[in-house]
């Protein structure tokens, strides 16, 4: 068993060879462009700041996103080594912008770890802690030290990422280094419309376990979306078709859409528990990410 999943057997013949056809994540992507409807998400965010909850579009798509794989929990499968996973927990990457100590931008990767009894104000609570944290220019979190430590070797990092490449193959990649990295991870998301730049289609990388890659552009006119009406924010998706079938994508699609049109039920937690008590920054922190 590995340190972040262990092996899913009992699968259907066709479903087991996929892998072995399409070995590379990136022989095996799959691309969608979703069409959310950007004045529900900006009501809703509007509402919750008149009460006082400070609430970002990042914390609303993860929401969103997060309590449909609830429902379909395929989506959080993993292929290693042409082996089929289900990942024993739920983390999210993402990148946010920060400023050097001369100006000049930067960016750092951070990531965060869901659980069932979330709701779209703690997945919000932890985003912008992360975000606080990271924000100081002379500031470097963990993984940003230990790729700073890679590189002050020469040849090291060339050595470390073949060597992880090979033990992540065989389920011996130290815990730590799979807590560390961000490509191994849930759901990997980016939101380009914070920098006021329309989506991409980004690539699920090949190191690490990235099955789905979701990517946040500029709002666009309705009629862009086939709706004359409505301002609409695209959604570039790229996802592993071998983690699931086709027709368990489009069902998960659904309840991601349904969450999306109906925000104000992810404000209880995801599975039905008591709401717990916490606190929502007050000042908002759009991510930006390239």
């Amino acid at each position: 068993m590995r340190p972040d999943g262990k092996r899913v057997k009992g699968l259907t013949p066709i479903v087991s060879i996929i892998p072995y056809i399409m070995p590379q994540r990136y022989d095996a992507q799959n691309t969608v462009t979703e069409y959310i409807d950007e004045e529900i998400i900006k009501s809703f965010i509007r509402e919750k700041r008149r009460g006082g909850t400070r609430l970002n579009h990042m914390a609303v798509m993860m929401a969103a996103y997060y309590k449909a794989v609830l429902k379909n929990p395929k989506l959080n499968y993993f292929i290693m080594n042409r082996k089929i996973y289900e990942r024993n927990h739920f983390c999210v990457s993402f990148v946010m912008l920060k400023k050097r100590a001369d100006g000049t931008p930067d960016e750092t990767t951070l990531k965060i770890y869901l659980q069932p009894n979330d709701t779209v104000f703690t997945i919000n609570q932890r985003i912008q802690e992360a975000i606080a944290k990271n924000t100081e220019s002379a500031y470097e979190n963990k993984t940003d030290k230990f790729v700073s430590f890679l590189f002050s070797v020469p040849g090291l990092v060339r050595f470390v990422v073949w060597l992880a490449r090979n033990l992540d193959k065989i389920g011996l990649l130290p815990r730590f280094i799979i807590e560390l990295s961000p490509f191994h991870t849930s759901l990997f998301i980016t939101n380009l419309a914070s920098i006021k730049t329309s989506f991409i289609h980004h690539h699920c990388y090949e190191f690490g376990t990235t099955s789905v890659f979701l990517c946040m552009g500029k709002p666009v006119p309705g009629y862009a979306a086939g709706n004359l009406d409505k301002k609409m924010m695209p959604l570039g998706v790229v996802m592993d078709e071998r983690i699931c079938t086709g027709y368990e994508y489009a069902t998960f699609c659904n309840d991601f859409r349904y969450n999306l049109r109906h925000p104000e039920e992810l404000e209880l937690p995801f599975d039905g528990s008591a709401p717990a008590e916490a606190e929502t920054p007050a000042e908002e922190q759009e991510v930006a990410a390239v």
